[in-house]
């Protein structure tokens, strides 16, 4: 199977396993995460020019155990199963950049510093995942929303760093 990911977030529920890229971070999430324990100062919202319900880009975020179990469930696929198959791993649902900066600050009870500023050269406005083939062939779909990716990615972080924020 060619499994076609689309933006993995989050972290293991027990906050002993995730992401936290040395540097500057390239992806929203670890970003947010390093602005949230005071690593960066500041979070830049690329845009708010997106012909979008608010402006920010919309992305397919997916939970990382979800990823996790979509490889899984493509695993037991191919014992069974001949050929190749092109494989959309995503929610189906899009969040805005500040939909999931709300979401976040909401969970977590925190507020975080961001600003907006230009869009980057070639980011398009909306991206997100038809699933229907992973339902069809894998019998698999995501199982966490936003909410829970805020929550678990935060209480990764903070273990991370042995704060109580």
């Amino acid at each position: 199977s060619l499994l076609r990911y689309f933006n993995p977030v989050g972290a293991h529920k027990s906050g002993l396993i995730g992401e936290d890229p040395n540097g500057i971070p390239n992806n929203l999430m670890p970003y947010i995460l390093k602005v949230s324990v005071g690593e960066l100062p500041v979070l830049n919202v690329f845009g708010d020019d997106y012909n979008t319900p608010d402006g920010t880009g919309v992305r397919d975020y997916i939970h990382v155990v979800d990823l996790a179990i979509g490889h899984i469930r493509a695993l037991e696929y191919i014992r069974d199963n001949n050929g190749i198959e092109a494989v959309n791993l995503g929610s189906g649902k899009g969040t805005s950049v500040l939909e999931l900066v709300n979401s976040f600050e909401q969970v977590n009870e925190l507020k975080l510093n961001y600003k907006i500023t230009d869009r980057r050269p070639g980011d398009i406005d909306i991206c997100f995942a038809d699933p229907g083939k992973a339902k069809r062939i894998f019998n698999w779909q995501t199982q966490s929303d936003v909410d829970e990716m805020c929550s678990d990615s935060y209480n990764f972080i903070k273990k991370k760093t042995n704060q109580s924020l």
